[in-house]
């Protein structure tokens, strides 16, 4: 069974790297355009790389995150002439990469969306020996959410209801909330709440507190929208402090225990929002028993 699997993983994994070469070529294309029709999938050996250009090579697979999904890394080379200005050059190309690739959401001909986190580069810039070309290597991790029915479908957790729909209604139709795991081909304007810790305590001798922590990832294509909707979110939870678990007359509440933000944060992989839910509930079995009967009786004289 798992050599089935194993067989399985790599097929899909084969599928996906297919699609992501093709997709950040045409991307590098787009942010290089010196590099139109000069970004190559070969090995690095140098022998027919003609300057300026770029190599995209598959380096290792991480095995995926509960959340996140598969991650493959990727190391884009750009190869530069000496004559064209050679480590200044790479350097310039390293720049627009970065900020043009990291935390940036892309997506296939087929729809499927994935996303780029810079790693840092892997050496120092160096002359090639097959083609005299100045290169660098820049390692990026490629998260691609898997497609799965359980990542699409709603959450029987009526603290990830409550809290999905209080965030809808806070930022409108126009983004979309998930909820435990980032699903295949989701939307650039989006925000992912995972529930990430539980603790129970108790309150007196009749109650518990129930605590829940969560991780909210608010991502987006522009910068100053993610900071916007961040500290927005943040700033209505900190004011409303209750949220309703339910529309009934009847209606439940979980209270805002701690909210803060870092803007600073990975917003795919860690999340910039971290929340915690608490409510108190009747400790079961606590009910005392009716009192069925009265007996008066007068003391003895």
């Amino acid at each position: 069974m798992s050599n089935r699997s194993g067989l399985n993983t790599l097929a899909h994994t084969d599928r996906l790297s297919s699609a992501i070469r093709q997709t950040l070529k045409q991307k590098l294309e787009v942010l290089v355009p010196a590099w139109n029709g000069r970004v190559q999938d070969i090995p690095a050996s140098g022998e027919g790389l003609t300057g300026p250009c770029a190599v995209i090579a598959f380096a290792e697979e991480v095995p995926k995150s509960a959340w996140a999904g598969y991650r493959r890394v990727i190391k884009i080379s750009p190869y530069a002439r000496p004559e064209d200005g050679g480590a200044e050059q790479v350097e310039a190309w390293s720049a627009v990469l970065m900020e043009g690739l990291h935390q940036v959401r892309l997506e296939d001909e087929e729809g499927g969306a994935f996303t780029c986190i810079y790693l840092g580069s892997s050496d120092c810039d160096r002359v090639d020996a097959g083609s005299g070309l100045v290169t660098r290597s820049l390692r990026f991790g490629v998260y691609v959410p898997e497609t799965m029915e359980r990542a699409q479908a709603e959450t029987a957790d009526s603290w990830m209801d409550a809290l999905q729909s209080w965030t809808q209604a806070q930022l409108g139709q126009e983004w979309f909330v998930y909820g435990d795991v980032w699903p295949g081909g989701y939307r650039t304007q989006s925000i992912l709440w995972r529930l990430t810790g539980c603790n129970i305590t108790a309150a007196g001798t009749s109650a518990l507190e129930v605590r829940k922590q969560w991780i909210g990832h608010v991502v987006a294509a522009n910068v100053g929208d993610v900071r916007q909707t961040v500290t927005h979110l943040v700033e209505q939870l900190a004011v409303q402090t209750r949220i309703a678990l339910s529309d009934s007359d009847d209606t439940r509440y979980v209270t805002v225990d701690e909210v803060s933000a870092d803007l600073q944060a990975d917003a795919y992989l860690n999340g910039q929002i971290r929340l915690t839910l608490q409510q108190r509930i009747r400790r079961p079995g606590t009910e005392a028993p009716l009192i069925r009967e009265i007996h008066h009786s007068k003391g003895i004289e």
